[in-house]
C-alpha cells in the first residue's frame, strides 16, 4: 500500500524562536512531509500530547486502529473525479469546523488541522487550538484558514522534514507532474464526513448505523479511493490515541484493581511500553536526521575527492549507473510529486 513518495517540507509547530513578524513569510513557504507517521505524529501533536497517528497497510484488518478518531488518506489528485456524497454548506449549524485550504501546498497540515478541531469532545486539544477554534467560529471556511496562518503561535517555529537538494527544478513540463492530495474522514454527530480542503465544504456521506463501529462505514469509502488509484499510489493514516500513555494508564489501573496481579500481563503491558519508548526514539532520530542540513558534508566530502583526484571516476560510475536505471526504468518514465 504505502509507497516511496518523496516530498519536501516544512512542519510547523510550537510558538517559538521565529518573530511574529516573519510568520506571514513563513507560512507561505510551507510545503507538505508525505506519507510519513513519524512527521505526521510531531505534527499531530499541537498542543495534542494525546494523539498519534498510525499507518494503515490493510483495511481488511484493523483491529489496531478500532478506536480511531479520523483517517486521512493520501491519494494522486484527479479534479476530475467525481465523488460520492453531498457538499454541506451550513456546516457551522452542524457543528463541524471546515477550513479551506488556501495556502499552496498545505494539505496534509490541513486535513490534521480539520481533524484535530473536531474531535476536541473526545480528546483534550490543548489552549492553542481551542482558543482557535472558539475566535473563529463566526467566520466562514476561508477567513478560518486565513487566520490559522497568520495568527496562531503554532504555526511560528519551522521544523524542517525535507529532502536536502541542490537545486530546486521549477520548469518542469506539468504534463509530467502527479499531484497527491491529503482528505480526512471522521464522525461527527453521529454522520460520516469527509474532510477536503479544495472542496467548497464538508462532504456528508450519510447517518452512521447505531451500536456498529464507524470504521464499518469509513472502509468502503477508503477502499473505493483505492480503487481508483490505478497507479497504486496512496497511503492511509489513522489518527489515534497515543499508544505509551495508553498503556502506562492500563499498567497503573490494572495495578490498581487487581488483589493479584497477573505477571504475564504485566509483562505484556510493560513490554508494549518498552517497544513504544523506543519507537519514539527512534522517529525523533529520523526527524532530527530529516532536519539536518548534509549539503555542507557533502560539499566537503566532494572537495576531498577531488583533490586526491577520485571524483571523476566516482562521477563516470555514477554517469554509468545512472545510465542503466534509466534504460531499465524506461517505459515507466518517472513523474515529479507535488501536492495540491
Amino acid at each position: 500500500m504505502r509507497k516511496n513518495l518523496k516530498s519536501y517540507s516544512l512542519v510547523l509547530v510550537n510558538d517559538v524562536d521565529v518573530p511574529r513578524s516573519l510568520w506571514p513569510k513563513t507560512i507561505v513557504k510551507q510545503v507538505n512531509y508525505g506519507p510519513d507517521g513519524r512527521v505526521r505524529t510531531e505534527i499531530c501533536r499541537i498542543g495534542v500530547e494525546s494523539l498519534e497517528c498510525e499507518e494503515v497497510y490493510d483495511l481488511t484488518s484493523t483491529s489496531n486502529v478500532s478506536d480511531a478518531l479520523g483517517f486521512i488518506f493520501l491519494f494522486n489528485y484527479d479534479d476530475k473525479q467525481d465523488d460520492a456524497g453531498e457538499v454541506v454548506f451550513d456546516e457551522n449549524n452542524r457543528g463541524i469546523f471546515f477550513a479551506k485550504q488556501t495556502i499552496s501546498n498545505a494539505c496534509a497540515t490541513q486535513a490534521i488541522i480539520n481533524i484535530l478541531l473536531n474531535i476536541d469532545d473526545k480528546v483534550p486539544i490543548g489552549s492553542t487550538l481551542s482558543n482557535f477554534k472558539s475566535f473563529v467560529s463566526d467566520f466562514d471556511s476561508t477567513l478560518c484558514t486565513t487566520v490559522l496562518a497568520s495568527k496562531i503561535p503554532c504555526y511560528s517555529t519551522v521544523y524542517l522534514f525535507s529532502y536536502q537538494l541542490f537545486e530546486f527544478d521549477e520548469k518542469a513540463p506539468k504534463s509530467n507532474e502527479d499531484t497527491y492530495h491529503f482528505v480526512g474522514y471522521l464522525p461527527i454527530n453521529g454522520t460520516l464526513y469527509e474532510l477536503d480542503g479544495l472542496k467548497p465544504g464538508p462532504i456528508d456521506h450519510g447517518k452512521l448505523p447505531e451500536n456498529s463501529s464507524w470504521i464499518d462505514s469509513v472502509r468502503p469509502l477508503l477502499m473505493k479511493r483505492m480503487e481508483k488509484c490505478v497507479d497504486g499510489k496512496f497511503n492511509i493514516m489513522a489518527v489515534v490515541p497515543n499508544r505509551l500513555a495508553m498503556y502506562e494508564n492500563q499498567l497503573a489501573q490494572f495495578k490498581m484493581d487487581s488483589v493479584e496481579p497477573s505477571t504475564a500481563y504485566i509483562t505484556e503491558l510493560k513490554n508494549n511500553i518498552a517497544n513504544e519508548k523506543k519507537k519514539i526514539a527512534a522517529y525523533r532520530a529520523e526527524n532530527i536526521r530529516r532536519r539536518h542540513n548534509y549539503l555542507p558534508l557533502i560539499v566537503e566530502l566532494l572537495k576531498v575527492l577531488g583533490e586526491s583526484g577520485q571524483l571523476i571516476s566516482f562521477i563516470e560510475k555514477a554517469e554509468k549507473i545512472a545510465l542503466e536505471r534509466s534504460a531499465l526504468h524506461a517505459p515507466n518514465a518517472a513523474k515529479k510529486v507535488k501536492f495540491a
